[in-house]
């Protein structure tokens, strides 16, 4: 019997080596635990380095939280990429557009990441899980059954989940930049992933 496919996660940033590297591997890191071999994190960049490891700083936060920058490869997002996502997070509003402009199928699909953790943090708290899978003795089938329902349930509460600011959407760029540009980047992206992980957590099928 042919294994269920894991759920694919695509991060999106411009270049690939500071922003979604860092949403790509701590969400694989963090989801690993949460149900090993369910989830298939990658990423990409609209304008990637491609070929370039992680920035030094980025990957010292992504050590610092219990991942690993090793053996990552900057890539570029191309519609080949996208054909097979379940859900796309992006690190900024315009990246969203950029992922739309590939592939317009991906509208309910695609987020910024802080947008859809607001998102998962309503749900959370309007469902209490209630809308967890239950286990068919199969818990992978189970889990990526789930998620790919989580979009449009993640959209149905968008209105609740607006930001104040459209800026809180966005994580900041740190390319080229200051650390304290790459801390205010860890500031804004850290507590979008733990939402998401948070979530997974809670809702994994038993």
């Amino acid at each position: 019997m042919e294994s269920p496919a894991p759920v694919r996660i695509l991060t999106v940033c411009t270049g690939n080596i500071c922003r979604s590297p860092v949403a790509e591997r701590l969400l694989q890191a963090g989801l690993d635990q949460v149900l090993p071999g369910g989830f298939e994190v990658r990423s990409a960049g609209t304008r990637a380095m491609v070929g370039d490891p992680v920035q030094p700083l980025s990957a010292d936060i992504i050590r610092t939280f219990g991942g690993t920058a090793d053996g990552f490869a900057a890539r570029q997002l191309t519609g080949k990429i996208l054909r097979r996502v379940d859900l796309v997070l992006t690190m900024t509003s315009a990246h969203r557009g950029e992922v739309l402009q590939l592939d317009a199928s991906l509208l309910k699909r695609t987020f910024t990441i802080r947008e859809f953790a607001r998102m998962l943090d309503v749900l959370g708290e309007r469902e209490n899980a209630s809308e967890k899978e239950q286990n068919d003795g199969d818990r992978l089938a189970a889990n990526t059954k789930l998620w790919r329902k989580l979009p449009a349930r993640a959209a149905s509460v968008r209105h609740l989940a607006l930001a104040p600011e459209a800026a809180d959407n966005d994580v900041v760029d740190p390319y080229r930049r200051s650390a304290e540009y790459y801390s205010q980047m860890e500031d804004e992206l850290a507590p979008a992933i733990i939402s998401v992980l948070r979530f997974a957590r809670l809702n994994t099928p038993g």
